[in-house]
């Protein structure tokens, strides 16, 4: 055996460790649900930070506004006066009277994030200690509040996130998909069982104000590419718990162009590369797919080679419907799980190419980050 087949077949064991690894983190996290206390409802504030239209944009914004609930307030924050969503805003305002829905339109900008200007203007007239925070895109059942408000029985508690499933139209997104539910999230589960998470999603962040003020407010993260990273991360940094809910969340993609969806990949990647770069090279020892296939090939079609790739696709297969099905209940997952290889080809070619270039582009502007992970303009 050469040293390259000895080095690949060491990457490929290390992944089925990981594969195995994933699995038993999946099941015990089903096992670790939080129980809902229909006793504990305090009052929430929602900030929903909103440029531009998503698809079914009206949709996920109502869910929020049909919670099942007894207190909170929603603040919808826009940068532009001509954004289009006022419009829906409105008229949400219209069809919810009997809520406290607010509407906050100004271009007061913070820092290059100009997603967390718009949190920074809208947390100003928040009524209530405990804030939520959801991207545009994100759809909710009416049982939503009440369930991810749970953690924070625990006083020690300082943020609370969510996992999240996609509703997907088009080949693109169903990529992106099968790779958040069968990858990402296996990942994160995996770290939640080894040490808890450190970090947080978009997809919902709850957030005391005063963890939120302890971290230095919204300023902290105001030129930070991955805000929701960080708003989860300085937290736990301070000793705050972070708590992944058991509550799933529907993220609805956006149809996008190839070109698109590799821009943002790209972007992610190489965010995480300047977060957390130790956890980014680590990602090489999750890739059996990919490294099962070059040993087959160096080894030139060995019993070995075959051997390997059947054990490492098989039990990429199971983690990825283990999570992606089992857990989240993603049905892009569940009717595509066989182009799960194929996938994670396309996404470890997207790893290498993180690895280089220091710019981003992100929402028309050319950006680059620096080694904290701070955008600055290019």
């Amino acid at each position: 055996m050469t040293i390259i087949n000895l080095l690949l077949l060491i990457l490929c064991v290390s992944a089925v460790l990981f594969y195995c690894y994933g699995i038993y983190a999946a099941i015990a996290f089903i096992n670790h649900s939080h129980t809902a206390d229909a006793n504990f409802h305090p009052a929430v504030t929602i900030l929903k930070p909103i440029c531009g239209l998503d698809r079914d944009t009206y949709a996920n914004l109502t869910s929020f506004c049909q919670q099942d609930y007894p207190e909170y307030q929603i603040i919808f924050a826009v940068r532009d006066r001509q954004d289009p969503s006022i419009e829906i805003v409105e008229k949400i305002s219209q069809n919810f009277p009997h809520l406290d829905i607010n509407l906050v339109v100004s271009d007061r900008i913070i820092g290059a994030n100009l997603k967390v200007s718009n949190l920074a203007n809208a947390v100003t007239i928040a009524k209530h200690e405990i804030l939520l925070i959801a991207d545009s895109d994100i759809l909710v059942g009416r049982d939503y509040l009440q369930r991810v408000i749970q953690p924070l029985k625990d006083e020690s508690v300082g943020v609370v996130t969510c996992p999240y499933r996609s509703s997907v139209q088009g080949w693109v997104a169903t990529l992106e998909a099968i790779k958040n539910a069968t990858d990402f999230h296996a990942g994160v589960l995996v770290s939640n069982q080894i040490e808890g998470i450190k970090f947080a999603f978009g997809s919902t962040i709850v957030i005391r104000k005063q963890v939120l003020e302890a971290i230095g407010g919204f300023a902290a993260v105001a030129n930070h590419l991955a805000d929701d990273f960080q708003l989860g991360y300085l937290p736990a940094q301070k000793g705050y718990k972070v708590v992944l809910s058991d509550y799933v969340v529907e993220h609805v993609l956006t149809t996008s162009t190839l070109t698109d969806a590799m821009q943002r990949q790209i972007r992610w990647a190489r965010c995480i590369r300047v977060s957390r770069p130790w956890g980014y090279l680590a990602l090489i020892f999750t890739y059996g797919t990919v490294s099962s296939l070059l040993l087959l090939i160096t080894a030139e079609n060995s019993i070995l080679g075959w051997s390997v790739l059947a054990i490492a696709w098989l039990m990429r297969l199971i983690m990825g419907w283990v999570v992606g099905v089992k857990i989240l209940h993603d049905q892009v997952a569940k009717r595509f799980l066989w182009i799960i290889p194929f996938s994670d080809l396309i996404y470890f070619a997207i790893w290498g190419y993180g690895f280089v270039g220091g710019t981003v582009e992100w929402r028309g502007q050319r950006l680059k980050l620096t080694k904290e992970g701070k955008l600055v303009l290019d």
